[in-house]
C-alpha cells in the first residue's frame, strides 16, 4: 500500500515516540477480522480495523512479549476488502483508506479511543492532522 510506512512514521514523530518503535501491520480479510473480533472483544462479526496493543495486558495468558521487544507498540490488522468496499463509498483511493484506518488503529495502539464524543473528537483530530502532514 502507497504510503503506509510513511504515514505510520509521520504518526510516530507526531506522538513523540522512538525512532525504534515497532508496529506490525496486517492487511487479511472479513474473514479474519471477524475471528479476531469474536475471540477478542466478542463481537461476532468483522471490522474494518483491529489494534492490539503490545503494552496492555493480554486476554489470552498463553501469550507472552519476548524479551528486547519494549519498544514493539503493538498490531494493526485490517480488512482489505472491507477497506475497498468503505474507499469505494468515500470516493477515495483505497490507498487513502487504509492509510486512515492504519493511522486510527496506530492511535488505539496509544491507548486513545472514540467510545465518547469528546474522545472520538480529539481522535479525529489527531488522525486528520497526522493524515494531513504525511505525503
Amino acid at each position: 500500500m502507497d504510503g503506509l510506512e510513511v504515514v505510520l512514521q509521520k504518526a510516530a514523530r507526531t506522538m513523540d515516540l522512538p525512532d525504534q518503535t515497532v508496529t506490525v501491520v496486517t492487511l487479511t480479510d472479513d474473514e479474519n477480522l471477524r475471528v479476531y473480533n469474536s475471540r477478542y472483544r466478542g463481537l461476532d462479526e468483522p471490522t474494518d480495523v483491529l489494534a492490539f496493543a503490545a503494552r496492555e495486558r493480554a486476554t489470552d495468558e498463553r501469550f507472552q512479549a519476548p524479551p528486547g521487544t519494549e519498544d514493539w507498540l503493538g498490531d494493526i490488522v485490517i480488512s482489505l476488502p472491507r477497506a475497498r468496499r468503505q474507499a469505494r463509498k468515500a470516493g477515495h483511493p483505497i490507498d487513502a483508506e487504509v492509510r486512515l484506518l492504519a493511522v486510527h488503529g496506530f492511535l488505539h495502539l496509544l491507548g486513545y479511543d472514540h467510545a465518547e464524543p469528546a474522545e472520538e473528537s480529539t481522535m479525529t483530530a489527531l488522525t486528520n492532522r497526522i493524515l494531513a502532514a504525511a505525503p
